[in-house]
């Protein structure tokens, strides 16, 4: 925890749905599913049906979690 009360990750505070939302609207489907190579991106994806994969498959979550914080340091490069 960061001495003024703030978390230093950037997942603090985010909601799985605030994450993939992101994700959708900054790289869209086909990218996204480029990018995560998981089947929910990739075959008929909607963010309700990644929703309840991901909530279920913990490997799945952390790939779109690290690649969340992937493109928050990208961002930050440009």
């Amino acid at each position: 925890m960061h001495p003024s009360g703030h978390s230093n990750d950037p997942l603090h505070g985010l909601t799985l749905e605030k994450i993939v939302t992101h994700l959708v609207e900054s790289y869209g489907w086909e990218q996204l599913g480029q990018h995560i190579r998981i089947n929910c991106f990739i075959s008929n994806p909607s963010i309700q049906s990644s929703l309840k994969f991901l909530r279920k498959t913990p490997w799945a979550r952390t790939k779109v979690e690290d690649f969340y914080k992937y493109s928050l340091r990208k961002k930050l490069l440009k």
